[in-house]
This record gives C-alpha cells, sequence and structure tokens, in this order.
C-alpha cells in the first residue's frame, strides 16, 4: 500500500495492519472460545466449531425453499417457530439426503437438552449475504431435528459488539429475513445470555485489564516502526 504508507508513516501503517490482523482473528481466537468458556457457567455443554450433521429428508428441503421464496418476495411475515414447527413435520419425511453445510461457530445445550447453534458474525456483517445466513439457520434446525424430530432447537446469528455504540444497533436492515427476537443477538444480548446478567460489561473489564497490563509491551512493539 505505497500511497498509505508515505501518506500516513510507518507507525500508523504499522497500528493499521496490527488492528485489520486483529479484526481477522478475533471471532476464531477471542470471540469463540471466551464464549464456550463462558457458556460452560450457565449451560450443560458447549462447544465451538459444532459440526450438526449431514443429512437432511428431502421434505426439508422443500420447506426451507418455499420458507425461502416466501421471505424473498415478502409474501409473509418472518416467524421463526412457525418456520421451524413447519420443518418438524417434515423432518423424517422423504428420502435423506446428504447436505455439506458449515459448522455452528458456537453450540450449546442447557440441562433440558435445548440447543443454540450460533453463527458468530462481524459487526457490519455484508446485509446481502444474510439470505445465505437464513438458509443456514434452518438447514441447522432441519439436521438436527431429522436426528431427533422432539428437540427444542434454535438458530441464531450472534453480532459480538455493537459498532454503533452509544446509539442502538441498525436492526432493521435485517427485518424482514431474520425473526429479530427468536435469531439474532447483539453485544450485550449474546454475553448477557451465555454468562448471565452483567457478563458483558465484565467481559470489557477483563479486556480493558489486559490491555493495561500489556500497554507497555504494544507501545515498545510500535516504537520500532516510528519516523
Amino acid at each position: 500500500m505505497p500511497f498509505h504508507f508515505r501518506l500516513l508513516g510507518k507507525d500508523r501503517m504499522a497500528l493499521f495492519s496490527f488492528i485489520h490482523s486483529l479484526n481477522t482473528s478475533f471471532g476464531t481466537s477471542i470471540f469463540e472460545p471466551v464464549a464456550v468458556a463462558l457458556a460452560k457457567t450457565s449451560f450443560a455443554y458447549a462447544e465451538s466449531q459444532h459440526m450438526p450433521g449431514n443429512q437432511i429428508s428431502e421434505s426439508a428441503q422443500v420447506a426451507i425453499q418455499n420458507i425461502m421464496n416466501n421471505l424473498s418476495t415478502a409474501s409473509k411475515d418472518v416467524n421463526k417457530i412457525e418456520e421451524i414447527e413447519k420443518i418438524r413435520a417434515v423432518c423424517q419425511k422423504g428420502a435423506m439426503n446428504i447436505l455439506v453445510t458449515v459448522n455452528a461457530d458456537l453450540f450449546i445445550q442447557d440441562a433440558k437438552g435445548a440447543m443454540y447453534l450460533f453463527d458468530i458474525k462481524t459487526v457490519k456483517p455484508n446485509i446481502s449475504g444474510f439470505k445465505d445466513h437464513k438458509r443456514t439457520l434452518l438447514e441447522w434446525c432441519a439436521i438436527k431435528l431429522a436426528q431427533s424430530p422432539k428437540a427444542e432447537i434454535h438458530t441464531l446469528v450472534a453480532i459480538p459488539y455493537n459498532p454503533y455504540e452509544p446509539g442502538p444497533y441498525q436492526r432493521w436492515t435485517l427485518k424482514g429475513m431474520l425473526d429479530l427476537p427468536q435469531e439474532l443477538k447483539v453485544a450485550e444480548e449474546f454475553w448477557d445470555f451465555l454468562g448471565g446478567n452483567g457478563s458483558y460489561e465484565e467481559l470489557l473489564n477483563c479486556f480493558e485489564r489486559v490491555g493495561i497490563e500489556l500497554r507497555d509491551e504494544v507501545d515498545s512493539y510500535f516504537g520500532k516502526f516510528k519516523t
């Protein structure tokens, strides 16, 4: 990036590269293991990069396509509870097909057996990609219900923090494709769901304390790049 380098200088470009690296690695390196550790304080089981399975009924695939068609044409309001019941009704009907899907970034199960599968997204996900995200959430439901038709299943998108603070997260951009109360948890909603009330603020305090401890080390590192 020669133009940026000459405009901003070595030290600022080093800082930019460092922050960019953090942004790309925070999901798997920090958010996922922290989420697992926090969930284990409140739930019976938690793991990251959970493989939900690979079998889905042909009838469930048809049901999911019908749901997606209705949402795409706005002919029906999004209702995740109804969608799950439609899939449940046909989860073992017809041929069982092999479906290769993505792993859930976070899987947790409570003491009663209710399952929660999370797709952890960057803070400003591509809105046009939410059709694919929605389909993934529905397919996870169908795969899990094919294994256990009576299971309580929740599939959600999690966004670890709100880039618009102190303003609210702009949820309206996702309205119509996601059932916001049932399928989206942002910042405090997500972390407090995993660890109980106050978890989000305590987590921020932990990061601040670590930042203070490492400040001299970080300053020393960036000192090498000063012109």
